[in-house]
């Protein structure tokens, strides 16, 4: 099968396409044909070699996380979804010796959902990981209740947009940070309060949030603080050294800091996929590319040059779902 490798960390240009073997399954997985991929900060970070404690030096690495696509085989135990079916999902890869950029990938029993046929568009990749982190960080970690005020940090990207949908759907009153020509989108999606991330008042004033989720990685605790509640959680989604401080500091009482560590699960794959059906969740997809080598290291660039709009898609095949 074709994949986007890359065999030393570095720079997007040294990603190529090679012929791979298909890879062989565990009873409790399956094989996916990838109708479409999408992109996320995380396979920037772990490319340039960021997490190389975590990643190893195992080459050739693959790329992307997230897929939509249909199961063409299946193990003894896998019970998921059957051959011929849509699915979508996201693979937890810190050494990406697996990727979704490729014509087929290998996936866990918990790492896919099933989705109805007519959903299985390409716009469809950018949802899994960007939607899950967004409920994990909200419903788990947070504890988001109805009526809580919350404030999204980066609400125009891929997680953002997920998060405002997710947020609205669990009854809370939304206020988002972004670019001043994003706020029509984030109303769109539910904002009720659209804010410059670049005032300078931001985070300061009479504002009381129960929950701050950083989608864009760039807070602290120290910086929200003012604007939290006294029982406020200000949740980020990039690990560093300042937030494990945070973290560790404020383990007992409020506000509190917390990491999301977003986790496969087949039960929120099924939550997400009842939110699509029923109108309250939308992918948010701000290009789309071609399954190339060239097209493929553009959508990187793209993405790395932070100023996304929703998610960045890579569509696999050429003529509708699932095409031959």
């Amino acid at each position: 099968m074709k994949a986007i490798v890359y065999r030393d960390y570095g720079k997007a240009d040294l990603l190529c396409m090679e012929d791979i073997p298909l890879p062989a399954l565990a009873v409790n997985e399956a094989l996916v044909r990838v109708r479409a991929a999408a992109l996320n900060p995380k396979d920037s970070f772990f490319r340039k070699g960021r997490f190389h404690a975590f990643s190893g030096r195992r080459f050739p690495k693959q790329i992307g996380v997230d897929f939509v696509g249909e199961i063409v085989r299946v193990g003894a135990r896998f019970r998921v979804a059957r051959v011929g079916e849509p699915v979508m999902g996201f693979v937890s890869e810190v050494r990406y010796l697996r990727g979704t950029l490729a014509e087929f990938v290998r996936v866990r029993e918990n790492e896919a959902g099933p989705i109805p046929p007519s959903f299985a568009t390409p716009d469809l990749a950018g949802v899994p990981l960007s939607a899950l982190t967004a409920l994990q960080a909200l419903r788990d970690v947070a504890r988001l209740a109805p009526g809580d005020r919350v404030c999204i940090h980066g609400a125009s990207g891929g997680v953002g947009t997920m998060a405002i949908q997710i947020a609205k759907a669990m009854g809370a009153h939304v206020t988002t940070t972004s670019s001043p020509k994003n706020f029509a989108l984030c109303r769109e999606l539910g904002a009720d309060v659209p804010c410059d991330y670049a005032a300078d008042d931001l985070f300061e004033g009479n504002t009381n949030y129960r929950v701050v989720f950083d989608a864009f990685g760039n807070l602290s605790l120290a910086k929200v603080r003012a604007v939290l509640s006294s029982r406020g959680v200000y949740v980020s989604t990039v690990p560093s050294r300042r937030l494990a401080c945070e973290v560790l500091a404020t383990t007992v009482g409020f506000p509190r800091a917390r990491l999301v560590v977003v986790r496969p699960r087949v039960a929120d794959f099924a939550y997400v996929a009842e939110l699509l059906i029923s109108g309250r969740l939308r992918p948010v997809t701000d290009r789309t590319y071609a399954f190339t080598r060239t097209d493929v290291i553009a959508a990187m660039h793209h993405l790395e040059s932070k100023r996304t709009r929703g998610k960045v898609i890579v569509d696999m095949l050429e003529h509708g779902p699932f095409a031959s």
